[in-house]
């Protein structure tokens, strides 16, 4: 099975570096949660787009970071993980941490998402920022 870790700008210039240590990253952190990595997209955009989306296909209508379509089949990781830069760099504020440490946090979250956790419940979010908090520790 061939591994497939793609990085799209959709309404915005954004550069992201490091791509080959980040894919690595993902890659580890899936094969260790046990799963296989299949084609995963991360598509950055802005809040208007994200929000546009949340509100089409999850009839929300508020600002978020992330919003994950989730493709997996049983054990092999896919989907499509759509990030707001405008949102990561607010949040970066907000949390008094560094922009590439808050998008590679975001980043994890779709993953662990697409690997079965959860955040609605408050037991939910703190094993899901843990495992965040983990796989940040190790990221590139």
């Amino acid at each position: 099975m061939k591994e497939n870790i793609n990085f799209i700008n959709n309404d915005i210039s954004f550069l992201l570096r490091n791509k080959k240590k980040i894919r690595e990253w993902i890659n580890n952190a899936v094969h260790e949660e046990d799963k296989y990595t299949g084609t995963l997209s991360y598509i950055f955009c802005s809040d208007e787009y994200l929000l546009s989306i949340n509100e089409m296909y999850l009839k929300s209508d508020y600002l978020t970071d992330i919003i994950s379509f989730d493709y997996t089949e049983d054990k092999i990781i896919s989907g499509d993980m759509l990030i707001s830069i405008d949102r990561v760099k607010e949040n970066a504020k907000i949390y008094k941490t560094t922009f590439q440490k808050e998008l590679m946090r975001v980043m994890i979250h779709g993953i662990l998402h697409l690997c079965g956790y959860k955040d609605k419940t408050e037991k939910e979010k703190k094993c899901m920022k843990e495992k965040e908090d983990y796989y940040l520790n190790k990221c590139c």
